[in-house]
């Protein structure tokens, strides 16, 4: 197929904090060496900000040090936080709020902000546009572009107007090619073109297995009378059993809103689970319920994370291109941040990139120079210290996981002479569905739990139908012959937004997918137990439109 083509010094893949702060680093750069640069950022979502998705209490480290005048530059972040309530949840009614002492110094939040991550990454946009950056949303990287030595020479975006099986339409545009001397791919979580390039370049070799969780997060406008702007909640325990972790949270937002999540680790074991169910569960806590009675609940999402850290961190540089932000899993989960991570990843990345240039490289070349950066900068210090975290909340459970943790951040700073790893792969740690309890899920009161489609209705999901299924099954048999006879299909339960059905026949069971549902999650592509479902890009465009997320 003849496409067109266009030619650029670097092609950034993702408008996230991870690739705009690529973008907006690179742009400074070259003015302040007086160098011309030509810099596009492709984004799948219909504007920047549509598929960002974050709690988020945002550390402005990274970017103080991008702009460090973003106060003047009008930065969205309204909310300081005023301070941290923490609790184990040890019962649906019950609650133990712990003392600054036995928690984890990374997860108090002195001089952090309550923010809404797709208004910052919308305001970097701004920045980046102002700087010369081109940024096209609508428009999804859908392949790699390999030059003849082997080395990424860019990315080609998705082709519309085909129909379901493939066919061209009458209103068919074929994909254009984006070539680039360097490509940053800063997709976020399992980012797929980023899948792709870590099995071909072996980037994950001598690394631990990544390790994902679920994220959910709803916006509530609450009665003034019960909203403390600033107040950042935490919990652990309760609603999860004791070999599923993961943790709540409820942050006062600007505006008299509230941000309400769980977080459930996707190594969970009993395929009768469901994360989504677990959510609306959570919000009838005391602890929680007394904030949203009587509000209102105008947004939802859902977004898988990578949460491996240190020792999962993939190499992140190959022959002309870059891993950035949580397309590498830079996020570190000690603290349940990630933004700031991402965002110090792409200027590292960014000044490597312009160094290259600057001295005339024409491209494809392996950038060394960004992991001596990267080894040489508080991002690997901040990744290192933590590295025990993950693993020890897996290998020891909440509470035992928790104390060690405690001790280690607390006395140690994260320097206890332990390296634990967590070896084993998360699809890979369900049980058979005979050996794990039915968990039967109260129906949803409509006040603080809702089902799932409503949910979605508020995630302003759309996708073009006619259009080829962006959820490719390897083997479309193995949905019912394997995965309904082994695990009850977990897919019906593990995704977020009701993509997966199993649906009775007079012919027999049949495999049902509502692709026009996604949210983009990537759940499917995670914990799938037989690794069946591959998530690629849909259509420009489709997917959630989260305003305020």
């Amino acid at each position: 197929m003849e496409r067109e083509s266009m030619e650029f010094d670097v092609v950034i893949v993702g408008a996230g904090p991870a690739g705009l702060s690529t973008a907006c680093q690179l742009m400074k750069l070259a003015q302040e060496k007086e160098q011309e640069l030509m810099v596009c950022v492709v984004e799948k979502g219909s504007e920047v900000g549509a598929h960002i998705l974050s709690g988020a209490v945002f550390e402005p480290r990274a970017l103080t040090e991008l702009f460090p005048d973003w106060k003047e530059k009008g930065a969205p972040l309204n909310s300081a936080v005023t301070g941290d309530d923490i609790y184990l949840f040890n019962g649906e009614d019950s609650a133990v709020k712990l003392p600054g002492f036995s928690v984890p110094k990374t997860m108090h939040n002195e001089g952090n902000y309550i923010v809404s991550m797709g208004n910052v990454c919308r305001w970097l946009a701004e920045q980046a546009e102002q700087l010369g950056v081109e940024i096209f949303p609508g428009f999804p990287a859908q392949d790699v572009i390999y030059n003849e030595d082997g080395s990424v020479g860019g990315v080609i975006t998705g082709d519309m107007g085909l129909d379901a099986e493939g066919n061209q339409k009458d209103s068919f545009m074929p994909g254009m090619e984006l070539k680039a001397k360097y490509t940053v791919f800063a997709e976020g979580c399992r980012g797929h073109l980023g899948k792709e390039l870590i099995a071909k370049f072996a980037l994950d070799a001598d690394k631990s297995p990544q390790h994902y969780g679920l994220g959910f997060k709803e916006i509530w406008d609450i009665d003034p009378a019960k909203h403390q702007e600033g107040l950042v909640v935490h919990s652990a325990g309760w609603p999860l059993e004791k070999d599923t972790t993961g943790g709540g949270y409820l942050y006062h937002a600007e505006n008299n809103q509230v941000f309400v999540g769980l977080i459930v680790d996707l190594n969970y074991s009993n395929p009768h689970l469901s994360p989504f169910d677990e959510f609306q569960r959570y919000k009838h806590h005391p602890k929680i319920a007394q904030y949203l009675e009587g509000g209102k609940r105008v947004s939802y999402g859902a977004r898988a994370m990578a949460k491996g850290g240190f020792n999962s961190l993939p190499k992140m540089t190959m022959p002309g291109a870059v891993l950035v932000g949580c397309d590498a899993g830079t996020i570190n989960f000690a603290k349940i941040k990630g933004n700031h991570t991402a965002m110090k990843s792409g200027m590292l990345a960014a000044e490597s990139i312009f160094e290259a240039l600057a001295s005339g490289d024409e491209g494809g070349k392996e950038l060394t120079s960004y992991t001596e950066k990267y080894q040489n900068s508080w991002l690997y210090d901040e990744l290192y210290n933590t590295r025990n975290f993950g693993p020890a909340m897996h290998k020891f459970g909440t509470f035992l996981g928790g104390a060690y943790n405690t001790i280690d951040q607390n006395f140690f700073g994260g320097k206890l002479p332990f390296n634990l790893k967590d070896e084993t792969l998360d699809h890979e740690q369900l049980k058979l569905a005979k050996d794990a309890p039915v968990i039967n899920y109260p129906k949803p009161d409509n006040k603080l739990s809702f089902d799932k489609l409503s949910s979605v209705f508020l995630s302003n999901t759309n996708h073009e139908e006619e259009q080829p299924c962006h959820l490719k099954l390897a083997d479309s048999s193995i949905p019912i012959s394997v995965n309904l006879a082994k695990y009850a299909e977990p897919a019906q339960r593990y995704c977020p937004a009701g993509v997966y059905e199993v649906e009775s026949t007079e012919e027999g069971d049949k495999f049902v997918i509502n692709s026009q549902n996604c949210v983009h999650c990537k759940t499917c592509d995670i914990k799938d137990p037989s690794q069946n479902i591959t998530w690629v890009t849909p259509e420009g465009t489709g997917g959630p439109n989260y305003p305020n997320m």
